[in-house]
């Protein structure tokens, strides 16, 4: 008797033309480390009387649907969550082609995402699903990965997959020791980590249906976090959280063949932080960072990614 296992995990992502409906062809196999994407119902106790002290048979509750994708950050592939974060992306070039996703936009695309198990068999058809949070840290070494955070409509299991023959990536990762940060165009130093984490903060649209769906997943006011932790040097980022003022961050990863990945926040705003020492070792600071509207940009923030996929 076959048994899952992780390793031989399979994943298949298509955007949707209409939110909910499974495409029936153009699907791409995704690379992934690991997911939670699943549907859960839970049971509700009884809370009658009269019948001793033994309880009646519980009921089950409303069907949620979501969970998260832990996925590589690579040159082509991360294209896709970026597209589900933001929007359809402006794309120029002729090869490399340059994407520009931004912020601020009123409609995000829904996907589907096929979650295979083939020696049980199970596909896990995942449907109406929209992105919530993409997440990540940048540090000095390890495998860098991000994480998406999705509200699904519904799931529906099969023993065949329906995605099809999915079309297969170039799998061209970025590292850890690629990346670089910039505060207003100028190299940021003694940088020890940071954090980032956009938000679409999903109103899930919880109408009474008879097949327990949700009707849809609504965007409302984007939000763009983080967290920078320093080696305490010079005052030039305390000066600016003392003043109120903002300043432009830009994080990004490049590669010697030609792509690269560029989060420019353009208005970023740092709080007051405490400033301790805790011993011999060097002194840090950390800054719980906020982004917000930028007048002259007109967005919060623009994501550039070059790569060789002629379009998203």
């Amino acid at each position: 008797m076959a048994r899952a296992q992780g390793a031989r995990a399979l994943m298949a992502l298509a955007f949707e033309t209409i939110y909910g409906t499974p495409p029936v062809s153009g699907y791409t196999q995704m690379p992934f480390a690991s997911t939670s994407l699943a549907a859960a119902q839970p049971l509700l106790s009884p809370e009658l009387l009269g019948y001793g002290r033994d309880p009646q048979a519980p009921m089950q509750d409303a069907i949620t649907t979501d969970g998260d994708v832990v996925v590589p950050i690579d040159a082509e592939g991360f294209g896709f969550w970026l597209k589900a974060a933001f929007g359809d992306p402006v794309t120029t070039g002729t090869g490399p082609y340059t994407h520009e996703f931004r912020s601020g936009g009123w409609t995000l695309p829904s996907m589907s995402i096929e979650v295979g198990m083939p020696e049980v068999p199970r596909f896990a058809m995942y449907s109406g699903c929209v992105l919530d949070q993409l997440s990540w840290q940048m540090q000095r070494s390890g495998l860098l990965t991000a994480k998406a955070a999705l509200v699904a409509q519904g799931e529906t299991v099969d023993t065949l997959s329906n995605a099809g023959t999915p079309a297969a990536l170039t799998l061209t990762r970025f590292g850890h020791f690629n990346g670089a940060i910039k505060r207003d165009a100028v190299a940021l130093g003694n940088i020890v980590s940071a954090d980032l984490t956009y938000a679409n903060n999903l109103d899930r649209i919880e109408t009474i249906r008879s097949d327990a769906k949700i009707d849809g997943a609504d965007p409302s006011i984007a939000s763009l976090t983080g967290k920078i932790d320093v080696r305490f040097a010079d005052s030039t980022l305390v000066t600016q959280a003392i003043n109120g003022t903002a300043a432009e961050l830009e994080f990004s990863y490049a590669l010697g063949s030609g792509e690269s990945l560029t989060v420019t926040a353009h208005a970023v705003y740092l709080p007051r932080p405490r400033i301790e020492v805790q011993g011999p070792q060097g002194v840090q600071a950390s800054f719980d960072w906020q982004a917000a509207l930028d007048a002259t940009a007109g967005r919060m923030c623009t994501v550039v990614l070059v790569n060789n996929t002629g379009a998203y």
